[in-house]
């Protein structure tokens, strides 16, 4: 006996931690299916010349599951980089933005080599976790056979935690030698987390008559937020276009994009956006946002992206519905998007849109909690294409039913205009459901 507890009162407590154990597993291996992908294949065939793919299970968080990988980027290409601006960024992050300005410097142009873990984010992990990063960009130069200044570290997963750097060096010569230009699909899962199917994306569009390729893989599923969301981001061409103009082309797309997605207003440590140009596509090169073609590759580009950023956002931590939030009739973009950003991150307003309650006066809440320039009685407030508010108040064709039937669908528009200027911007954001809590409340269990 101990503490007045006898041998029966132990194997009851033994049971019932063995029985929260087993719903936590459950929990895990559940894959709801998802009816905001039900219709979404991933691109197996994606290829882009002069780029190739390897994955292996390195064990960091499961013994079965791919969780690193590696990117192979030909001599000559182009990179451009954007990175999170959490001021508790992880050391992967910090050498990207290190190695990125250093190649600006030194004009570097040989082959680059992208390594990537999932299962351990490698952040606030102090000096062991810069030599961890380190020790695998020594050992990628080495075996890929590229500068170490072309090497870029990615890493996902939790924070506060030693990434094991022996399991990721003993892996690193069998994924450089096991590189092909057909394996996307495995770079996809190795870096997925919470995520629920990898994310992929291609394309191809003619300009200028040369026919253009653009593939991407990004993961994400929570501690998302616009600035960036919790993600990393892959994203491929075949353009030839100089790396001053690709770093501009990235930032812009990814301001429309990765910048504008939201699903639980948290800001991620690790945030990695890569984007490389092979220059394979002969006979088209971009030195000048003012050629031909270039606005054709950027609408492509950004196309691109947002497909994967919407795909990010359906596979949000618990969601059910997809909500895009568009915000017009602001005197600037930037209070536009302030504005949108209020109203997707705002807990009320998707609690609301979970249990499928048209409560518009939480957007009413959100509009004026943002702080931005509006006109109270010249807001007005639509799901989708019913009128809801205007002239400060509800508007005389509105109903309660009609507000409730819309709200049963899978995806939603939120459309507010503010009634003091011509701008406007678009979130795109998800509910939050039980499922959410239940998630990240056994996230390390």
């Amino acid at each position: 006996e101990h503490k007045g507890m006898s041998m029966d009162d132990f194997s009851i407590e033994q049971k019932i931690e063995d029985l929260e154990n087993q719903l936590r597993e459950l929990r895990k291996s559940l894959k709801k299916s998802n009816p905001l992908v039900s219709d979404y294949i991933f691109p197996q065939t994606a290829m882009i010349e002069g780029v190739k793919f390897s994955s292996i299970n390195a064990n960091i968080k499961s013994k079965e599951k791919l969780d690193l990988t590696l990117i192979e980027i030909m001599e000559g290409s182009s990179i451009a980089g954007v990175f999170t601006k959490s001021e508790t960024r992880s050391s992967p992050v910090r050498w990207c933005e290190k190695v990125l300005a250093m190649r600006r410097e030194a004009s570097l142009s040989g082959k680059v080599g992208i390594l990537i873990n999932s299962g351990n984010a490698n952040t606030f992990t102090g000096k062991i976790g810069e030599k961890t990063v380190m020790d695998s960009v020594a050992s990628v130069s080495k075996y890929l056979g590229c500068e170490k200044n072309n090497v870029f570290i990615a890493s996902t997963g939790v924070i506060g935690e030693v990434l094991p750097s022996e399991k990721i060096m003993a892996k690193i010569p069998a994924l450089c030698k096991n590189l092909s230009s057909s394996d996307i699909a495995g770079s996809a899962q190795a870096i997925m987390t919470t995520d629920t199917f990898p994310k992929g994306f291609y394309s191809t569009v003619t300009i200028e008559g040369v026919k253009v390729s653009i593939a991407g893989i990004a993961k994400g599923s929570g501690m998302i937020a616009p600035d960036m969301a919790t993600m990393l981001g892959f994203v491929f061409t075949d353009i030839s276009i100089d790396e001053d103009l690709l770093q501009k082309t990235l930032s812009d797309s990814v301001d429309k994009t990765f910048n504008s997605i939201s699903v639980d207003s948290d800001m991620s440590t690790s945030d990695t956006v890569i984007l490389a140009a092979t220059g394979r596509a002969s006979g088209l090169h971009f030195s000048s946002a003012q050629d031909k073609g270039y606005d054709e590759f950027s609408y492509a580009l950004i196309s691109a992206m947002k497909a994967l950023s919407h795909l990010i956002v359906k596979d949000g931590e618990g969601a059910t519905k997809f909500v895009k939030v568009k915000v017009s009739g602001a005197d600037t973009y930037a209070s536009a998007k302030i504005v949108s950003k209020s109203i997707a991150n705002s807990p009320l307003v998707k609690t609301a849109i979970s249990g499928e309650d048209p409560n518009w006066g939480r957007i009413i809440m959100a509009i004026g909690k943002s702080g931005e320039k509006i006109n109270r009685d010249r807001i007005t407030v639509k799901f989708g294409k019913i009128l809801v508010a205007e002239n400060g108040w509800v508007a005389p064709s509105y109903s309660e039913e009609l507000g409730a039937s819309y709200m049963k669908n899978d995806e939603l528009e939120i459309n507010v205009d503010l009634g003091v200027g011509n701008q406007s911007a678009t979130c795109y954001t998800c509910d939050f459901s039980h499922d959410y809590i239940s998630i990240n409340a056994d996230y390390r269990s």
